[in-house]
C-alpha cells in the first residue's frame, strides 16, 4: 500500500479562512495536508481570517503563507497561482473550496445580479484558479484538484434556485475537468457536504439554535453531526496518493443523506 505521497507538495486552498471562530472546510483541508508535510497558499479575499488558519498551521510546526486573493477577478487569480511558485516552485494540489449560499427566490422573483455574481463565486472561482493552476501541474507532470459542491448539487429540494443550480455546475465541471486533464496525471475530484456544522453555517444571520441542530442530525441515517474535519478528510484521501487511481468521482460526505432518510423504512427481521 502506498503512503500519502504528499510530503514536499505544494497546494493551494482557497476560502482557507472561517469567518467565525472554529473549523470550516478549508481551514481543515488546509492543516489537515500541512501535517503531512505539505506547504500550503491559505487564498482569501479577507485575509485576517486566513491568518488565524496559517497560526494553527504555524503551532503545529508547519509551513503555510496566506495570500489575498479575489477568487472572481482572473488576474487576482493569476496573481496568487504566480506568488506561490515563486515562493515555493510549484503548484501540485488546487482545493476550490470557495462558495456563498447566495441570493434566494426561484426564477420569477430572484435578483439578476445577485444572481450572476453568486454564479461567478461558486462557479466561476474554479475554473479560473484551474486555469492558473494546471498548467503549472503539467510543468511537474501531474496533480489533483477538489472542488467543493454540495449535496444540494446532486438532490436539490434547496429554498432558493441559485445555490443548487450552482453547485450542480461544480459537480459536473468536475467530471468535464477530469475528462480533459486525465492523459496529463492531473485527478479532478468533488466532494459534495451534506450539512456539516462549520463557520459559515453558525455564522450566518441569527445563526443556528440547538433545536435546529438536534433535526438536522436526526434527519441523517448516522444520526451525528458533521463537521469541516469530515470534509477536510475526504479531501486528503483525494487529493493523496491513496487516490491515484480516482478521479471524476463525485463524493458525498453527507452521514448517508444521499442515501436516504433516517425515517427511511428499517428491513424487516428474518423471521425463517
Amino acid at each position: 500500500m502506498p503512503d500519502m505521497g504528499l510530503n514536499g507538495k505544494v497546494a493551494i486552498v482557497t476560502g482557507a479562512g472561517s469567518r467565525a471562530d472554529g473549523i470550516g472546510n478549508g481551514r481543515a483541508a488546509a492543516i489537515l495536508m500541512a501535517r503531512e508535510g505539505v506547504r500550503v497558499a491559505l487564498i482569501d479575499a479577507v485575509p485576517a481570517n486566513a491568518e488565524a488558519t496559517k497560526s494553527m498551521i504555524a503551532k503545529e510546526g508547519n509551513t503555510s503563507m496566506v495570500v489575498e486573493c479575489d477568487v472572481t477577478d482572473p488576474k487576482s487569480c493569476e496573481a496568487a497561482v504566480a506568488k506561490t511558485v515563486a515562493t515555493w516552485g510549484r503548484v501540485d494540489i488546487l482545493v476550490n473550496n470557495v462558495g456563498v449560499g447566495g441570493t434566494g427566490g426561484s426564477a420569477v422573483d430572484l435578483d439578476l445580479d445577485a444572481w450572476d455574481r453568486d454564479l461567478r463565486i461558486n462557479v466561476t472561482s474554479m475554473m479560473l484558479m484551474a486555469r492558473y493552476s494546471i498548467p503549472e501541474m503539467r510543468k511537474v507532470n501531474g496533480g489533483a484538484i477538489v472542488n467543493i459542491a454540495s449535496v444540494a448539487g446532486l438532490r436539490g429540494g434547496h429554498s432558493g434556485l441559485m445555490y443548487p443550480t450552482s453547485k450542480g455546475a461544480v459537480v459536473n465541471m468536475t467530471r468535464a475537468m477530469a475528462a480533459h486533464h486525465g492523459r496529463e496525471g492531473i485527478r479532478v475530484n468533488c466532494i459534495a457536504p451534506g450539512m456539516v456544522y462549520t463557520p459559515m453555517v453558525y455564522s450566518r444571520g441569527n445563526g443556528m439554535s440547538e433545536e435546529l441542530r438536534e433535526a438536522r442530525r436526526k434527519r441523517s441515517l448516522l444520526q451525528t453531526e458533521g463537521t469541516g474535519w469530515d470534509v477536510g478528510n475526504g479531501v486528503l484521501y483525494l487529493v493523496s496518493d491513496m487516490a491515484r487511481w480516482v478521479t471524476g468521482v463525485i463524493h458525498p460526505v453527507d452521514a448517508g443523506a444521499t442515501a436516504g432518510s433516517a425515517d427511511s423504512p428499517s428491513p424487516s427481521p428474518d423471521k425463517r
